[in-house]
């Protein structure tokens, strides 16, 4: 692995572990799979990261795409990649961040088939992704309970090397760090049926796999460690870039507990909010609206320490209040959670001491390579098939 790791343009020994996670889950048969977003200035080899990473799982003459345009050209590339890999990404529309959580977990597009009147044709994909670009793309919670954030450094010049050059050791070093990466997985799936966590997070099964894995390369509790601190820095960031859940974050700083209907908290949140913020198209301006904000961003903020609840009033009129409760400290949802993994042979105790120790420990390699972007090009066309029990009139596209 460590091979690997002069290939790659990895901050830290955390954002290496995650990475090498990321491989395995790919590896797998079957989903979930979390979404990798890597951001970074340019100069920061965000392209030939993802490159090289698919490149030891599904190798491509064009690794590198735009992001499509709509949810069907999304699919199609689906069902023609195993990976896929999206680069330069600026921003994520709400549409199409939806469409990236179904994906990452397993979901489904259904399209009149051309030339026909009530045919139609059904997509049905669960694919690892991988997403890249310079700002802080994912803003949306569902989404980004679905990912592994990796911020990566600017190479010095002195450091860089020649793309084609790159490249060309890494081939010649392929099949060894695919040899071990697949004795990772076979250690991983004897492993799996006797993997317990303590806490389950939202990417529960590839928690699982990721544990079952982790103890054929580094000592047992490294990735929930790893993923912890990913899952806690996440959080922040969502919050930070939600106005709506900033300023029920301003609002609990000096009380315990908040209740009222949307209308009310609307009039308070706003408020608590600059003009400049009040008049911004991103600040609700209905209390419907402000409800379903809050809904999206509960679960953030529940592991920020803040429960918000609804519930409808005992009365004639049977008003909508929104109870919103500071939670007691905890020192984070995920941090504070060790898991377990118990194998058939022998049972294994996730050690978060024994695991920081060895985080500590590995040395850093940073990445000696070009920081030019790749090109954005398509996938190799493969003909999808037809589902064999599909109903008359209807053409299934198993992925």
């Amino acid at each position: 692995m460590e091979t690997l790791r002069g290939f790659l343009n990895a901050r830290s020994d955390v954002h290496f572990v995650l990475a090498i996670a990321w491989l395995t889950a790919a590896l797998r048969h079957c989903g979930p799979y979390p979404v990798l977003v890597l951001s970074g200035e340019q100069g920061s080899a965000k392209s030939t990261f993802s490159t090289i990473l698919r490149a030891l799982v599904d190798p491509n003459t064009a690794p590198l795409r735009a992001l499509p345009r709509e949810d069907r050209d999304l699919f199609i590339a689906a069902s023609n990649g195993h990976v896929l890999i999206f680069d330069n990404v600026s921003g994520l529309p709400y549409w199409i961040s939806d469409t990236l959580c179904r994906l990452a977990t397993g979901g489904g597009f259904a399209v009149r088939q051309l030339y026909t009147d009530q045919d139609e044709v059904l997509f049905d994909a669960c694919r690892p992704m991988i997403l890249n670009g310079i700002e802080d793309i994912v803003a949306r919670p569902d989404l980004a309970d679905r990912a592994i954030f990796l911020t990566l450094e600017p190479i010095p010049e002195e450091h860089r090397r020649p793309e084609q050059e790159l490249l060309a050791e890494f081939e010649s070093k392929r099949a060894l760090i695919l040899g071990a990466l697949l004795d990772a997985v076979a250690h991983g799936l004897r492993q799996l049926p006797g993997v317990r966590l303590d806490r389950l997070p939202r990417m529960a099964d590839f928690a699982r796999w990721s544990t079952a894995c982790e103890t054929a390369i580094w000592p047992a509790g490294t990735f929930w460690t790893a993923y912890s601190s990913n899952r806690d820095e996440a959080v922040a960031g969502v919050i930070e870039a939600d106005p709506v859940a900033n300023a029920v974050r301003a609002l609990m700083a000096t009380r315990t507990g908040w209740t009222g209907t949307a209308s009310d908290l609307l009039g308070v949140l706003t408020e608590l909010v600059g003009e400049a913020q009040r008049k911004s198209k991103s600040w609700p301006n209905t209390p419907s609206t402000l409800s379903g904000r809050l809904r999206r961003a509960a679960t953030f903020l529940r592991k920020a320490g803040i429960e918000i609840a609804f519930d409808r009033e005992a009365n004639r009129k049977r008003d909508r209040s929104i109870y919103i409760t500071a939670l007691p400290e905890s020192g984070g949802d995920f941090a504070s959670a060790p898991s377990a993994s118990s194998a058939p042979e022998d049972k294994l105790r996730i050690d978060d001491d024994a695991a920081d120790r060895f985080i500590r420990s590995v040395r850093t390699n940073p990445l000696q390579s070009t920081g030019s972007d790749g090109a954005d090009d398509t996938d190799a066309n493969n003909t999808p098939h037809s589902g064999a029990n599909s109903t008359p009139g209807t053409t299934v596209i198993d992925l």
